[in-house]
């Protein structure tokens, strides 16, 4: 059974080593659990508009127009998340990234209205669990980037400028955002909309990113302030 499972996790690019505690009833129900995510993941795979190669998607995982779609090797939606892929430029994955449990991904909004832009994240990067990618500006997600939980990213904001209109009549202004490679965005953060991170930054957990961010930079606070550079360690 150790062996089945230990192929599985190769399988979806997991390399977690199986301590001895794992008990045979805890081995066969991952291994049954896994092998059905790859059943529902090749059935989806059908409908992308391409996949590099196997895909895991867990129970309960929901995608949405999956024509606009692209998946590189072992990709995985975790249970619960939604992927609503409806983009003018799709929504694109690396290889090796994982779509956590009950994370949302929405460029479009499901009834009608302007079309957004779209996401793509790069080879082995993560969306983490609970986290809100709103990519109705474009959102692009280096390579090797991980992502608490609870994260929230906005590629818009709501005009507000005339006080004669509702604000949600004056529509919304979509903007850019980049989080380049080797990022680590800590739980519960929040970046807003025309930000770049840049490589190698850290961003400290709760923090509101509104501005900029250079390279190898640690952030934290409300709003984001620059704590220190990751450039002095190493000095």
């Amino acid at each position: 059974m150790r062996a089945i499972l230990a192929y599985l996790l190769r399988r979806a690019g997991k390399e977690a080593s199986i301590e001895e505690y794992w008990t045979s009833r805890d081995l066969l129900a991952m291994t049954f659990s896994m092998a059905l995510g790859i059943v529902r993941g090749t059935w989806k795979s059908f409908f992308f508009r391409s996949s590099g190669g196997l895909a895991l998607v867990k129970n309960g995982a929901i995608i949405k127009n999956p024509s606009y779609m692209t998946v590189g090797r072992q990709f995985i939606a975790e249970e619960g998340c939604e992927i609503n892929a409806h983009a003018r430029r799709g929504v694109v994955f690396g290889d090796r990234v994982t779509v956590g449990a009950y994370a949302l991904i929405r460029p479009s909004n499901y009834y009608g209205g302007a079309v957004g832009e779209g996401l793509r994240v790069g080879s082995n990067s993560n969306i983490g669990p609970y986290c809100y990618i709103g990519c109705s500006g474009y959102i692009e997600i280096g390579d090797n980037v991980m992502m608490g939980p609870r994260v929230s990213i906005f590629a818009e904001n709501h005009n507000f400028a005339r006080t004669d209109v509702t604000m949600k009549r004056q529509g919304v202004a979509a903007e850019f955002v980049k989080i380049e490679d080797d990022c680590w965005i800590a739980s519960h953060s929040v970046i807003l909309a025309g930000v770049t991170i840049g490589k190698g930054s850290i961003v400290s957990a709760g923090s509101v990113v509104t501005k900029d961010v250079p390279p190898y930079s640690i952030v934290g606070g409300v709003p984001a302030k620059l704590l220190r550079s990751r450039l002095e360690s190493v000095q």
